[in-house]
């Protein structure tokens, strides 16, 4: 199986490490707009060669796009109008609906299978590369009722490999789900990281912090290149996912202004309910939703 990867970074670079372990890639074609990320990945055996898009995207069985999503969007038409019959086209970004309207009426729309593996670090480019990154973390498959049987195939066959449980989604559930337990999360440790950077002693701040700050502060290192179009392309449910974010953080404060001690604490009680449904039990969210979120947390 020839594969061809566009976007040598975290996600592409780790992918190929572990379709080239699993024997799923007999031969890894490189493509990557920055030439040190393609030299990188080169020298440390992620490929085998280095390709123009062009070149690769005609010798590959499938093409894998592992760029900002914004980059998806633009270059996912021209990659369909490229490739043959048989060539399987898969996107891992962490939203659908704009990339997938973008080639909703592409004649070959039935070789591009939408694809978000949940998993990945706040590290970037070759060197971040991991093995068994995806392993029993959920891969979301979107729409798929528009990709051909063969190319879906293909695309499942590439995640079990990957040793990713598949679970199927419109694009629109898809960005709506992700909106609150991927997105926001990233939101959350940016304002935070913002927060504290803000303070003026903040030196002091930074000596003392523990693990609890380390754990909620790590996403803030996550690249802007890569984030910011995500936050874009699906700005109308994180902006919700964000204002019922806030009102919580209200109810948290004005409870703190009124010396409502009961009221925090009865707050503190609800949260801990998140015990119940990422453990499977009482759970108020959708079971596609439960199976989502515990994959993603582990």
């Amino acid at each position: 199986m020839k594969l061809a990867v566009i976007g040598l970074g975290l996600i592409g670079g780790s992918m190929a490490k572990d379709l080239r372990r699993t024997k799923f890639a007999t031969e890894i074609i490189g493509v990557d707009s920055h030439p040190n990320n393609a030299k990188i990945a080169l020298e440390v055996g992620i490929v085998d060669r280095i390709e123009l898009l062009e070149n690769a995207v005609k010798e590959a069985d499938i093409v894998l796009l592992a760029i900002p999503v914004d980059k998806i969007a633009q270059v996912l038409p021209t990659i369909l109008s490229q490739v043959s019959a048989s060539t399987t086209v898969i996107d891992v970004g962490s939203t659908k609906r704009e990339i997938t309207e973008a080639v909703k009426d592409h004649p070959m729309r039935g070789n591009y299978v939408a694809s978000h593996p949940m998993s990945g670090t706040e590290n970037s480019g070759p060197t971040a590369a991991l093995e068994h990154l995806f392993e029993n973390k959920i891969c979301i498959i979107c729409d798929h009722q528009n990709s051909r049987p063969q190319h879906l195939a293909l695309a499942e066959k590439m995640f079990q490999a990957l040793g990713m449980p598949i679970a199927y989604m419109s694009s629109d559930e898809q960005d709506h789900t992700t909106a609150f337990i991927s997105h926001l999360p990233h939101a959350t440790s940016f304002a935070l990281a913002n927060t504290v950077q803000a303070i003026e002693d903040r030196n002091i701040i930074f000596d003392l912090a523990s693990g609890g700050f380390q754990s909620a502060v790590r996403l803030a290192k996550s690249s802007p290149q890569m984030w910011g179009p995500i936050f874009w392309q699906n700005r109308d449910y994180i902006y919700e996912a964000l204002e019922s974010y806030i009102h919580h953080l209200e109810e948290f404060k004005k409870s703190l202004k009124n010396n409502d001690h009961e009221k925090l604490i009865a707050l503190i009680e609800n949260a801990n309910n998140i015990r119940g449904i990422l453990g499977g039990e009482n759970s108020s969210l959708t079971k596609k939703e439960e199976t989502i979120i515990k994959f993603y947390t582990k």
